[in-house]
């Protein structure tokens, strides 16, 4: 299955941008065009996947990973199966970024919200064709490790099951940072019924982990 990036939704931009249900000056918007498109030539995105048969204690079945926590357990209840899943847009984004922000740290700003809303549509993607593979199975929502009290350590699970890094390129510091940064990795349920859908909010972001918004105590906009 190939990882597709069809797409940079404006809307998602603008909310990584911060300008929530503010005006954009039409200079900006030329702006934001002009990096989208940056991003879109530039990305190189990959993704990896596999499904596991849930044990009754949660563990997924032949691998010793049993996802910690009661909202994981909570997501994945009614599911007979699991999904484990990264994206990453591809090292030249990183690189990418980092030269823009010796040149330009606007550009740089309006890059990185870019290649956010990009790695979303990747992801998007991604679960859309799985949805369509797996059926008549239902997928629910990404569920990824940092989200309510699923440990963000338990990345490295995650990693070790799908050969992460033999498979797509990313790496995973000491600290829990998946380089390239612009990488999603997450736990879907699958579901004979279809799943009911989380609403949008911090704490449900594909970038929540890695989200410096959050880190400062701020948000995107969307909520």
């Amino acid at each position: 299955m190939t990882a597709r990036l069809t797409g940079i939704d404006h809307r998602e931009v603008l909310r990584y941008l911060g300008y929530g249900g503010h005006a954009v000056p039409a200079d900006a918007e030329a702006d934001i065009a002009r990096c989208a498109e940056t991003v879109r030539r530039t990305a190189r995105p990959r993704a990896v996947w596999r499904r596991f048969e849930l044990l009754p204690d949660g563990t997924l079945a032949g691998t010793g990973f049993r996802p910690a926590g009661e909202d994981i357990r909570a997501h994945l209840s009614g599911c007979e199966a699991a999904v484990l899943m990264a994206a990453t847009l591809g090292g030249e984004i990183d690189a990418l970024l980092r030269r823009t922000q010796v040149t330009s740290m606007a550009d740089a700003v309006l890059l990185d919200a870019c290649a956010s809303a990009a790695t979303e549509n990747v992801c998007n993607n991604l679960c859309a064709d799985l949805e369509r593979e797996l059926a008549p199975l239902h997928l629910t929502d990404r569920f990824s490790p940092g989200y309510g009290d699923l440990p963000l350590s338990q990345q490295a699970d995650l990693f070790r099951v799908l050969d992460v890094t033999r498979r797509i390129g990313v790496t995973l510091t000491d600290s829990g940072l998946m380089l390239p940064q612009k990488t999603v990795t997450a736990i879907l349920g699958l579901s004979p019924a279809p799943a009911k859908k989380r609403a949008r909010a911090c704490d449900t972001c594909t970038l929540y982990a890695t989200c410096l918004y959050r880190k400062d105590g701020k948000t995107c906009g969307t909520i």
